[in-house]
């Protein structure tokens, strides 16, 4: 008798994640079959030969010894106090480590912020495009993904009339990544001051992802949110996985602020939560004092000549020289969005590109429609190789949409 198939969450239906989905598993698929791919579709710098920086790893090794026991479910102390003080610093305003929550990576924190927070049919105001993270977590603690619309035409910037219009008696939160991924917008303070009046009109929490604060090109610059919320309710996300290139060790934060009486219940739901998963990785907490009070290895990466920049650089040059292809230039982060334009847009199915790239070119990238926008010309690259291999496949990318073009005309 066979058998009965185990049935599975049905919400998981309403849930992508095309970063690591059924592209990634067709190109472990051609690597078994000896293909050689350019895999841009995640932004882990440990797989481009980006490394920790030495202090982060001697802070590990000095302390090994000291981190076979479980911690505070909140995290080792010295890490807590290490990123209050570096929250006061950028921000000048009171943080304390009791209200510092370190996860295992900002991936947990965002899940367990948003379960301490939804109940069935709440909603949460997100990104379009976001980091699909978020809209998967928010399904899958039942809440309601609604989106207001960061528009290509408008730099990638968030509308904060857009943001208010769409506010309703079930909203909780409205949630910005800034800088962002996947379009490395960074938002100006006047936009944020918007957010943060629309936030306490309406008495909703205001969530910031900032994993990628210090990731900045040319002249941009980082408003930290949490400032500019005062004593409103304010979570800010951080950790060590992007601007300290220790994705694997799995480290992120999330500091509350605002009004403590009004923040009380909340902070012990984080606080259950938190106890319900024993502790984060203990070794990788004791790195966190290391990475935010000494050296800063970010700056020079993200400079003229540094390997950040410069590959920034190849990907604005491929796209100006393209006939098939527009960019807004990301300010931050790790990414770019560029969109394909002219005839080779013709009927264009971003999915369908980024297979027929990746079967006949070697190359992985991540269709834009994976970031829960409504269009599906855009695709994402990461901006971690070196110069000369982004060079090179933009070249590929090109061959690719100039058959498309041809057969549209």
């Amino acid at each position: 008798m066979p058998l009965h198939a185990l049935p599975t969450r049905e919400r998981l239906t309403e849930v992508r994640y095309e970063i690591r989905g059924a592209l990634a598993r067709r190109a472990r698929e051609l690597e078994t079959q000896g293909r050689t791919l350019v895999k841009l579709n995640i932004g882990n710098p440990g797989n481009f030969g980006f490394r920790a920086p030495e202090h982060l790893q001697q802070a590990i090794v000095q302390h090994i010894a000291d981190t076979d026991p479980y911690t505070h479910q909140q995290g080792l102390p010295q890490a807590r106090e290490a990123i209050a003080a570096h929250h006061a610093a950028r921000g000048g305003f009171e943080v304390s480590a009791d209200r510092i929550f370190v996860g295992n990576g900002v991936s947990e924190l965002i899940d367990i912020s948003l379960r301490a927070l939804l109940n069935p049919g709440d909603e949460v105001l997100l990104p379009s495009p976001d980091y699909p993270l978020w809209s998967a977590a928010t399904i899958l603690n039942d809440g309601r993904p609604v989106y207001y619309q960061c528009l290509p035409e408008n730099g990638f910037q968030p509308d904060p009339a857009e943001i208010e219009s769409l506010i309703s008696s079930r909203t909780r939160a409205i949630v910005l990544i800034n800088p962002n991924n996947p379009t490395g917008a960074s938002y100006p303070r006047e936009t944020l001051e918007a957010i943060v009046a629309i936030a306490r009109k309406h008495g909703v929490l205001l969530m910031a992802d900032e994993i990628y604060d210090h990731i900045l090109y040319d002249d941009a610059t980082f408003q930290p949110l949490a400032p500019l919320a005062g004593d409103l309710p304010c979570i800010s996300f951080g950790g060590l996985s992007k601007v300290h290139r220790a994705c694997g060790w799995r480290v992120g934060w999330a500091v509350l602020s605002g009004d403590r009486s009004a923040m009380q219940a909340y902070t012990q739901a984080m606080d259950l939560l938190g106890a319900l998963r024993l502790c984060a990785n203990v070794p990788g907490q004791v790195a966190i004092e290391a990475a935010l009070n000494g050296l800063d290895t970010i700056t020079p990466l993200c400079s003229p000549e540094g390997r950040l920049f410069e590959t920034r650089r190849a990907l604005i040059e491929a796209c100006e020289a393209s006939a098939h292809l527009d960019l807004v230039a990301p300010a931050g982060a790790l990414y770019g969005f560029p969109a394909v334009t002219g005839p080779a847009a013709h009927a264009f199915d971003d999915h369908a590109f980024a297979l027929e790239l990746l079967e006949t070119e070697d190359v992985l990238i991540v269709p834009g429609s994976s970031f829960n926008v409504p269009y599906r010309n855009h695709f994402r690259v990461t901006l971690l190789p070196q110069p000369e291999v982004l060079r090179d496949v933009f070249a590929r990318i090109d061959r690719v949409l100039e058959k498309r073009a041809a057969l549209a005309a």
